[in-house]
């Protein structure tokens, strides 16, 4: 006999059918035992009734939360009264005459079997191959997985040819000192900071490109919005008529993603209690300074002297999104060009300044990018006046040397993008497996903590 999944049991009634999956929860009434049995599509009740299989009623008696099952029964209706609205297979239940243990389970360490998981974050990550397997978890990943295909065909929409860059490079991304080295066969190489350089590299190449790619910062700070291994999902275009077509790519691209994710998994937001985001028809914009403005007009701070806008700037000034235009998204743009990366192009009119921009969503930035300077002698004079050793950058200048069309990208974090749809309260609850300051799949011990920090001081 075929499988079959577990949302597709309405479509059997009164028909036998193969189930698989694995025990969520087992109830017992009296001679009656109630499992629920989980598969990939949803949850299934199923009544295991000794004058209907005493076999398979002894079997059940063995069971516990997270043991793989085989069972043949038969689907039936369930009574209106009973009919769990819930889940897709509320109407109808199925009765066993079959079961089989597959895979046993022992005992879990805490209970999995309510709507929610209630567990301190250390504990949620500490157990983070059980707690993945909680539904309230997995919904997480299922709407990471589909801001993921909206990026791709948002990108697609553009034009864009995917690409798959390396993670090893030469020099340190960004030109600072977060980052992580390698020992690279007696050679020194970093982990990339962001896909930055390789995909400007590209669209010499292809003209339009996008990446899905991870990337490295080794911040040494511990924070509910970083991480140290982080999902990036970036474009490049070529032949850029103006800022503003940069402008308007970004913000096609971030609203879309949000708007049609709300859209297909309506079902998962509400039942996480997440409302549907405020898309306006035009995403409002501001220069930094403009922000900055309405920030001190609204709060009284002064932030004449800042050079960027901090968290809780960044929240304010999404207040004001939302309240004068009935949007979660704001543009941020012409940032301090000291402040920014070294291919940043200035802003001819204000050099000061460049051609820079961030998206604000609910309050968080979850996208950073720019123009980018292509000429190549400008582009040598930007990394002289950082300190920069070009020797560390001959393929990037390499391509420069011979040629850049005008060209500027951007780029999302996906953790990021998650988080704040989702109203998540940490950004490590929006990565399948975090890396920071104290983990690399299981926290560090308090011996290896201390070496850490006896090895950073002699450093």
């Amino acid at each position: 006999m075929m499988r079959i999944l577990i949302n597709d049991t309405p479509n059997h009634i009164d028909k036998e059918v193969l189930v698989q999956g694995v025990v969520a929860a087992r109830r017992d009434h009296g001679k009656l035992i109630f499992l629920d049995i989980r598969d990939r599509s949803g949850i299934l009740q199923v009544v295991v009734n000794p004058k209907l299989s005493e076999e398979a009623y002894k079997v059940a008696l063995e069971l516990r939360p997270e043991f793989a099952v085989a069972l043949k029964g038969i689907v039936k209706k369930r009574p209106e009264k009973l009919i769990n609205t819930k889940i897709a297979s509320g109407t109808v239940e199925v009765g066993a005459h079959h079961l089989e243990i597959i895979a046993h389970a022992e005992t879990l360490p805490f209970d999995m079997g309510g709507e929610t998981l209630n567990l301190e974050l250390p504990t949620l990550l500490d157990y983070r191959s059980l707690t993945l397997r909680h539904d309230s978890v997995k919904k997480i990943f299922l709407i990471q997985a589909a801001i993921a295909e909206e990026f791709r065909k948002a990108a697609k929409e553009l034009d864009c040819t995917e690409i798959f860059v390396p993670t090893i490079a030469a020099g340190a991304t960004e030109g600072g000192a977060d980052v992580f080295k390698v020992d690279y066969y007696g050679h020194e190489a970093f982990m990339i900071q962001s896909p930055q350089l390789y995909k400007q590299i590209m669209v010499g190449a292809l003209e339009r490109v996008f990446v899905i790619t991870k990337a490295y910062r080794a911040e040494p700070s511990v924070t509910t919005r970083h991480l140290s291994e982080v999902t990036m999902i970036d474009i490049e275009m070529a032949f850029i008529n103006s800022f503003e077509e940069l402008l308007d790519a970004f913000e096609f691209v971030g609203t879309a993603m949000i708007k049609n994710v709300s859209k297909n998994h309506a079902d998962i937001l509400e039942s996480l209690n997440i409302e549907q985001p405020l898309i306006a028809n035009k995403v409002p914009r501001l220069t930094l300074r403009e922000a900055q403005q309405i920030i001190t007009k609204r709060t009284g701070r002064d932030l004449s002297k800042e050079l960027d806008l901090n968290p809780e700037d960044e929240r304010e000034i999404c207040l004001w999104a939302r309240e004068e235009h009935k949007s979660d998204f704001v543009t941020i743009t012409h940032y301090p060009t000291k402040k920014r990366a070294f291919y940043t192009y200035p802003d001819p009119k204000d050099p000061e300044y460049s051609l820079s921009y961030d998206l604000l969503f609910k309050g968080t930035e979850i996208l950073s990018g720019s123009r980018r300077i292509n000429d190549y002698d400008q582009l040598l004079a930007a990394m002289k006046e950082r300190g920069i050793n070009k020797e560390n950058f001959g393929m990037y200048l390499q391509a420069f040397k011979y040629g850049m069309p005008p060209e500027g990208g951007f780029s999302f974090g996906l953790e990021r993008i998650t988080m704040k749809l989702l109203e998540l309260a940490n950004i490590r609850e929006a990565s399948l497996f975090p890396r920071d300051m104290e983990r690399v799949d299981e926290r560090f011990s308090i011996t290896e903590k201390k070496d850490q920090q006896v090895h950073k001081e002699k450093s």
